[in-house]
């Protein structure tokens, strides 16, 4: 437990293992680049090893910085996360932090004229189903899998990226063009999962917090990444900060919650949303 009058270390996390998954998407990255730089050694997953590989090119892994790994795992496989478990634990002998970011959203374009499979009335089942596995059984498995290594070791940080759909339901409005147009909608099944996300975090930091592990959530608002300027100016609109976020500004809420810095939070949600939910 770190001194109560401990100074803030420049690298909170130096020698620890932090494995993230989805580490080749937009938010991957930078979960990658934010706890590398705070002295971890990082393991990126995703479907895509090559991927998972690009996603670490931008580390500085010169000398006395944290060792990067890029390994293949389905995040719905337990063979592929045990698969997993054996070659971190192979290669670094412990697991300090998960980081559970792989995700996929519900976007349904149509087909042909007239159809809309983005209305819930039109949801393809299947799509569905595939949203809440990745989304929610992608959650579960490697917390199970990775965090019991932790919890038999006495100690680890989970940290599960939610969403601010977890919270509130989708403004529809936001996804109608300037024109009155309805671009797409945001379906039933991302709100659902990461609302499920949430639950799960709480029931995690309650179940394991006994034996030292903490399980937090980060909660984003919009991310800009090449969106349409309409959609950019009516998202920021919507928000106190007038603005979406960049993908640097989880950097800071990620290393609190693996770090010691948040020795005493477990089962919290962090929210970073640039005031989002505070209208």
């Amino acid at each position: 437990m770190p001194r109560a009058d401990a100074a803030p270390e420049a690298f909170p996390l130096r020698g620890r293992v932090a494995v993230v998954t989805g580490a080749a998407g937009l938010l991957g990255r930078r979960h990658l680049v934010a706890l590398h730089r705070a002295g971890a050694h990082v393991v990126a997953v995703d479907l895509d090893e090559a991927s998972a590989s690009a996603a670490l090119a931008p580390l500085a892994c010169g000398p006395g910085a944290g060792e990067a790994l890029a390994i293949h795992a389905d995040v719905t496989r337990p063979e592929d996360l045990r698969a997993l478990r054996d070659r971190v634990l192979g290669r670094f002998d412990r697991v300090d932090v998960l980081v559970n970011s792989a995700a996929l959203d519900d976007r349904f374009l149509p087909a042909g004229p007239g159809e809309d499979p983005s209305r819930f009335e039109e949801l393809p089942l299947e799509a569905f189903r595939r949203a809440l596995d990745v989304n929610v059984t992608g959650t579960v498995l490697p917390s199970q899998v990775l965090g019991t290594v932790m919890a038999e070791r006495g100690g680890g940080s989970i940290v599960n990226i939610a969403s601010t759909y977890g919270l509130v339901a989708p403004d529809q409005g936001l996804y109608r063009r300037p024109d009155g147009t309805q671009a797409f909608h945001k379906g039933a099944a991302y709100p659902v999962a990461k609302g499920a996300v949430l639950s799960f975090t709480r029931f995690l930091a309650a179940y394991w917090g006994g034996r030292g592990v903490r399980t937090n959530a980060i909660s984003p608002g919009g991310v800009e990444n090449g969106q349409e300027a309409w959609f950019v100016r009516a998202y920021g609109a919507r928000t106190p900060l007038g603005r979406m976020a960049r993908p640097d500004e989880l950097e800071g809420a990620l290393v609190f919650l693996a770090s010691d810095a948040s020795s005493y939070v477990t089962g919290a949600n962090l929210v970073v949303d640039g005031g989002w939910t505070a209208w």
